[in-house]
């Protein structure tokens, strides 16, 4: 169950982040416009993702020798640490919503999400390349309590977002409220640097 907390923690730290998705999915809240659908689609997208990555490192595990296994964590490791600096230089006050009240049909918003999701090279470094590779010397049982508690944070933020975007609007185009998600992101992947960091020393 601590593997379920880890994945939990650590797929949230990533999916904090404010970007084009979220931005996407709070502006579907602010009109109240196929908010379950986009919710859905954003949740069960990463779920596949972060389980591919899981396993692609599982069955990658079968060819690592110690230099490989070697390169990957520096790979991690310096991943880890421009994640962590790209946080420190993110200029919040860029991100902007667009809540006119204009009306897409439905497969318009579901392109637009899937858009969203799969254009976004972040998911896959993130979702696939930096859960799986941090995952890959766990047990296979611990890889699925892990890949679990990830799926369920996206599945929380992403409703979450959706669901309460209008009535938290105010809040969530505050600079001053994503500065201080962007420090516990930062701490706590600077933990996660350093477990790394070990590995590689």
């Amino acid at each position: 169950m601590d593997y379920l907390l880890l994945g939990f923690l650590t797929g949230l730290s990533l999916i904090l982040a404010i970007g084009a998705q979220n931005i996407f999915v709070i502006e579907q809240g602010l009109k109240k416009q196929y908010i379950f659908i986009v919710c859905l689609i954003c949740s069960l997208s990463d779920l596949l993702l972060i389980f591919i990555g899981i396993f692609l490192f599982q069955y990658l595990n079968n060819f690592f020798t110690p230099t490989v296994e070697l390169i990957f964590n520096i790979l991690l490791f310096l991943f880890l640490v421009h994640f962590i600096w790209s946080k420190i230089r993110q200029k919040i006050l860029d991100n902007s919503f667009n809540v006119d009240n204009e009306t897409n049909n439905l497969t318009s918003i579901i392109f637009k999400t899937l858009s969203f999701t799969f254009l976004n090279p972040h998911v896959y470094s993130d979702t696939v390349f930096f859960l799986g590779n941090f995952s890959k010397n766990l047990t296979l049982v611990d890889k699925y309590y892990f890949g679990i508690g990830a799926a369920i944070a996206s599945f929380l933020f992403f409703f979450s977002i959706g669901y309460l975007s209008k009535y938290f609007s105010k809040y969530l185009k505050s600079a001053k409220v994503w500065k201080r998600i962007n420090y516990i992101i930062v701490i706590f992947m600077s933990i996660l640097a350093l477990i790394v960091l070990m590995e590689i020393i």
